[in-house]
């Protein structure tokens, strides 16, 4: 069983090792060489293998029933347009130049989240997957990271080659990677030695049955949301910001910091999260090719929820069957 293991370890290894190569050579290639590789992934995606065409159509469909078929379907091509963009500027940030990166993601508002570091206290980022996401991890480029540590909450990829590799992207611009499990011991940790935190918090992810505590009425969907990011950041006062992302045009990004709460204890509960959801709302709808259109957002409803679950003692748990006696 130990040689099985350390074979099992030795492969992985060597798959991450050729995957960091190829995904390097690359990444040295310049943009307009990528975007055309973009384009031609875009036509074997949405035209022959047809990826996720059926889960992204249906959502399209139930999130915007005001459009019309004709203005859905230039939605569902911008999404996959997109969708191949955000995959080659992932590639390319592998190997881009700090230069490079300040140019094409654009921050503003930073002034306002420097003043509150400066206060010693941590800051939550809340964002969704809009925009570029991964450009995001570049923000230490842009705030004065003495002694502040800029990180970012993220759930660990099943394929653990994947998850390597995505973590080195995101970490290389100094941009601490923390697993969700961990994410309040690390804060704790960094709580104690009095240094102040800067916070990434992807919020728009569906929650597991038994973390569902709040639904909010959510691009025309009844709809389960983390509320995981409110506890902690309750929990430790951290100052709440929506950070807006808007796609000035291809390859380059804008992030805007708009302060949601310097003072969170003082919201009523939930009050955080549906104030997250309505402003994630607001920029999809603006620009909704830009959103992650490809997952199953709404696979749990709420009478489904109703049916198979209860709450007890504020816990989510699977309702008893009481079996009739004879």
């Amino acid at each position: 069983m130990g040689y099985n293991k350390e074979r099992y370890r030795t492969l992985k290894g060597i798959a991450y090792y050729m995957a960091l190569g190829v995904w390097y050579a690359f990444s040295l290639l310049p943009f307009w060489v990528l975007y055309i590789l973009s384009d031609m992934i875009y036509g074997l995606l949405y035209y022959v293998v047809g990826y996720r065409k059926k889960v992204v159509r249906e959502n399209l469909a139930s999130s915007f029933p005001e459009k019309s078929e004709e203005e859905l379907r230039r939605i569902e091509r911008g999404f996959y347009h997109f969708l191949c963009d955000y995959l080659i500027e992932s590639v390319k940030m592998m190997t881009m130049s700090k230069k490079n990166m300040r140019k094409r993601m654009v921050f503003k508002g930073t002034d306002l989240l420097q003043e509150c570091l400066e206060k010693g206290q941590t800051c939550a980022l809340y964002f969704g997957h809009y925009c570029n996401w991964e450009w995001v991890a570049t923000l230490p480029l842009w705030v004065k990271t003495e002694p502040v540590q800029i990180a970012t909450i993220y759930h660990p990829l099943e394929n653990l080659v994947a998850d390597r590799l995505f973590l080195r992207l995101r970490s290389r611009i100094g941009c601490l990677c923390i697993s969700m499990q961990d994410t309040l011991r690390v804060i704790l940790d960094y709580h104690k030695r009095g240094i102040p935190m800067c916070i990434g918090y992807i919020s728009d992810q569906k929650p597991y049955w038994t973390n569902i505590h709040h639904w909010v009425n959510f691009l025309n969907h009844d709809t389960p949301v983390l509320t995981g990011t409110e506890r902690v950041v309750r929990k430790m006062n951290q100052a709440a910001f929506y950070l807006d992302l808007h796609r000035v045009r291809r390859g380059y990004y804008e992030g805007e910091f708009k302060l949601i709460s310097d003072e969170p204890k003082k919201l009523k509960e939930f009050e955080l999260t549906d104030i997250y959801n309505s402003m994630l709302e607001e920029s999809i709808r603006r620009a909704p090719e830009f959103w992650l259109w490809s997952h199953k957002r709404w696979s749990r409803t709420h009478e489904e929820f109703d049916r198979n679950w209860e709450v007890v003692d504020g816990k989510v748990m699977p309702k008893k069957t009481v079996e009739s006696s004879l």
